[in-house]
């Protein structure tokens, strides 16, 4: 019988060979096909005659479901699936890019190019105007700011929230246009 340690960030709990407690078992064999239902033991027993252990997959289901299988891979493959789920859930970012109502000409130019990095990236983009003391008086200028940036990216952006006062904050939330495909554009394509 092998002795597994468990790794410092695992994230599964399987129940291996003698953990599992169920008298009666769903076996699936190493190739990935039923076996049958059979007694705990005998499970057992057939996973360490191919040298290999007995992994409980869904605990719930009646009887337990279990995989005979090599547990470092079964780990590594399972660990694996969890990544991609995760990297697949990205969906886009909120980012943040500040700006004064009276920026200037190249701190305004520096913004607008991280703005479009952030675009080409498919995150959103969270544009906020801060005014500060006496600028509250000024509020046209922020309105004429937002404008100014929705002209800039014209029909690549669609405007997820419109400009509005947050305190002192005039913000407003762009994200990339994504254009949906009509059946004429496919017809161009081919």
């Amino acid at each position: 019988m092998r002795v597994h340690k468990k790794l410092k960030n695992e994230s599964f709990n399987w129940k291996v060979n003698n953990q599992i407690r169920a008298p009666l078992v769903r076996v699936i064999g190493p190739d990935g096909k039923a076996i049958g239902i059979m007694k705990l033991q005998e499970a057992i027993e057939k996973s360490r005659t191919l040298n290999l252990d007995l992994v409980e997959v869904a605990p719930n289901a009646d009887p337990p479901v279990t995989r005979i299988v090599e547990l470092g891979k079964f780990r590594y493959q399972e660990e694996k699936k969890l990544r991609k789920e995760k990297k697949g859930v990205k969906g886009g970012d909120t980012k943040e890019i500040r700006f004064s109502p009276f920026i200037g000409d190249a701190d305004y130019k520096n913004r607008i190019e991280r703005i479009q990095e952030f675009l080409d990236e498919k995150d959103k983009i969270r544009v906020v105007v801060k005014f500060g003391g006496r600028q509250m008086g000024s509020k046209i200028f922020g309105y004429k700011l937002i404008e100014r940036i929705f002209a800039e990216f014209g029909d690549n952006i669609s405007i997820d929230m419109q400009p509005k006062f947050l305190g002192r904050h005039l913000t407003t939330v762009i994200s990339p246009h994504t254009a949906k495909k009509t059946p004429e554009d496919e017809k161009e394509q081919k």
